[in-house]
């Protein structure tokens, strides 16, 4: 087993020995030989290939006429983090929920090994022992998570710069992500596609389907927060929110009524002489780049990736402990609405919540700006539309 191949690919007393390897494989029928050679650290087997084989007949040969498939899987399942916790426990007594929190590492992470370590260790060194996590017992809990996976999504680290990377490398692949995360558009997954390959090499997103989708809610946050980012010096929507931040919070709560009323508000303001196919486009950026300053440092979001289509999605705003559903949606006739109300509903019970937000964005000429209140059963839904 060699590791760290690629930083020795130029070196030749290292190309000289896999040679070596090589022509042993070849005389096998010769002289027996067993062997098992696993290069760690390069990405392509091919990337070394011309390099111990430079004769242009192999161009198109794996360096030991052989290339085969590593069909391992390297995520956990939500039963591994669960075994894992089950150790820890036994260590440390935490009186943890095994069950919940491996399901809630799994459901964030998909079992990506960097992430559920990472959440892992923040937990155990870092959010236990600050403000709110006095103690093991409370930082392993669903308030305790939610802190770590806040700090995950706003750490700059090694991973999340290869991430970055691949986006500038391949403006293909930027698109189309683009339009999966704030469009909600189908991407078709193509295995030949070189953008594609790499994203998948690394973990970065995955073949669901025959749809291209991002690997976990991480990295969709991540790559949410990096979209916005880019837009933070010129957008008046992100200066809005900046400037009037101080009014969206009571007694230290966040109060979302006031946030969807100010953003109609500075929304109808900016942009309601733009025609209809620009703010559909950008209509679900645009809340996000409002919301951004406001929750920023204390707060996060995230997006929840099975209602995300080319019509509605679920955001989770998490503030100071407390959870906010909104759903943001484009406005297809009174009908279509309803069936939104009641999905939202739904998934206020799925939450354990009686209180949602809807955003619906409105291109009839007849539309009614602003706030109104619906009430289903025992559910308020408070309606804002632009």
């Amino acid at each position: 087993m060699i590791d760290e191949v690629d930083n020795a690919a130029n070196n030749q007393i290292f190309l000289d020995f896999l040679s070596q390897f090589r022509s042993s494989y070849l005389r096998r029928n010769v002289i027996p030989t067993f062997q098992s050679v696993i290069l760690a650290g390069v990405y392509d087997v091919r990337s070394i290939k011309r390099k111990i084989r430079p004769d242009e007949e192999h161009k198109d040969n794996s360096p030991w006429n052989i290339a085969a498939d590593f069909d391992v899987e390297m995520s956990f399942s939500a039963a591994d983090i669960a075994n894992m916790l089950k150790e820890y426990e036994e260590d440390y007594h935490t009186g943890m929920d095994i069950n919940a929190i491996s399901k809630l590492i799994y459901d964030y992470t998909s079992g990506y090994p960097v992430l559920v370590s990472r959440i892992c260790k923040l937990l155990d060194e870092k959010i236990t022992g600050s403000g709110a996590f006095p103690t093991r017992c409370s930082a392993w809990t669903r308030e305790g998570f939610f802190e770590a996976e806040k700090r995950v999504v706003k750490e700059d680290n090694p991973l999340y710069e290869s991430l970055m990377r691949k986006l500038e490398l391949y403006p293909e692949l930027k698109a189309m992500i683009y339009e999966l995360l704030f469009n909600g558009r189908a991407i078709l997954f193509v295995a030949t596609s070189p953008s594609m390959k790499e994203a998948v090499m690394f973990g970065f997103i995955r073949n669901e389907n025959d749809r291209a989708v991002i690997s976990n809610r991480i990295f969709e946050t991540v790559l949410y927060n990096n979209f916005i980012a880019e837009e933070f010096v010129t957008s008046k929507m992100y200066d809005a929110g900046e400037r009037e931040k101080n009014q969206f919070f009571v007694g230290g709560h966040l109060d979302m009524r006031r946030i969807l009323e100010k953003f109609v508000e500075t929304f109808e303001e900016l942009y309601s002489r733009e025609d209809e196919s620009f703010l559909e486009n950008v209509g679900r950026k645009y809340f996000l780049l409002f919301l951004k300053p406001i929750i920023n440092g204390v707060g996060n979001y995230s997006i929840e990736p099975q209602t995300r289509n080319s019509e509605r999605m679920d955001l989770v705003i998490f503030y100071q402990g407390e959870q906010h559903i909104l759903e943001l949606k484009i406005w297809r006739g009174n009908a279509y609405n309803e069936r939104g109300e009641n999905q939202l509903s739904d998934y206020l019970d799925y939450f354990h919540m009686n209180k949602g937000y809807m955003l619906s964005f409105n291109f009839n000429k007849n539309k009614k700006p602003g706030i109104k209140e619906i009430v289903l059963g025992d559910k308020l839904l408070v309606e804002a539309v632009v």
